[in-house]
């Protein structure tokens, strides 16, 4: 279990240094900027990247989220659902604090919303709550299925974390004007609190949403898309 707890948590780590980390440090760099583009690939390329190296450990959750639609969907026991949030949210805070740390030294360094979540004033677009609550919940049970389905044993072997990275790299496409993206809780909890907004006051929904959402997702894969083998 401490392995599968320790991949859990540097892959968390990843996902929020590098996929954070390019929203803050590297997204509006003048004339270098990546972009919301360059940030949505980021995120992609970490879950792509962590799923190779640790995914064979821990089955490569970092995420809240998709440990319960897992569960839900028979493919993870709901006894480690517990232990491995405890990991992911550790993870996510020790990048967040490491990013917090390199991103302070820069000389007119201003944290701002430092790649936290948001709706109503904190949403990027200015979406509302609903609008919102929508979006985290629709692309994190599609992320669920991206994932069920790509791990399942009729699906060709050895590609699964292409199509999963590629899924959210899709899906930040898609919310960072709604949410600033959240789909994954530990994710949102990390940089929150280092955000020099009222980003922990509406925590509530990016881990309420998003575990609605994988709920879904693998409530949808057992009763309608699971083959007898999967």
């Amino acid at each position: 279990m401490t392995r599968k707890l320790s991949a859990e948590l540097f892959g968390t780590f990843w996902l929020v240094f590098g996929g954070c980390g390019s929203a803050v440090l590297a997204a509006g760099f003048p004339g270098l900027g990546i972009g919301f583009l360059g940030v949505a690939l980021a995120f992609g390329l970490t879950v792509l990247t962590m799923a190779f190296a640790v995914g064979g450990i821990s089955g490569g959750h970092f995420n809240p989220a998709v440990s319960l639609g897992l569960a839900v969907a028979g493919r993870f026991s709901f006894a480690e659902l517990l232990p491995y949030w405890v990991a992911q949210v550790v993870g996510g805070f020790i990048a967040a604090l490491v990013l917090y740390v390199i991103a302070s030294g820069a000389p007119d360094f201003v944290a701002g919303g430092f790649a936290s979540n948001g709706y109503g004033d904190l949403s990027p677009g200015k979406y509302s709550l609903l609008a919102c609550l929508v979006t985290e919940i629709v692309l994190t049970a599609f992320f669920l299925m991206v994932i069920l389905g790509s791990t399942a044993k009729s699906a060709p072997a050895g590609f699964a974390p292409i199509a999963i990275g590629l899924a959210l790299t899709l899906i930040h496409l898609v919310s960072i004007p709604v949410t600033n993206t959240s789909v994954n809780p530990a994710r949102s909890t990390a940089v929150a609190f280092f955000a020099e907004t009222g980003a922990p006051g509406q925590l509530w929904l990016f881990w309420v949403a998003p575990l609605v959402g994988g709920a879904l997702g693998g409530l949808i894969w057992k009763t309608l898309l699971a083959g007898k083998d999967d």
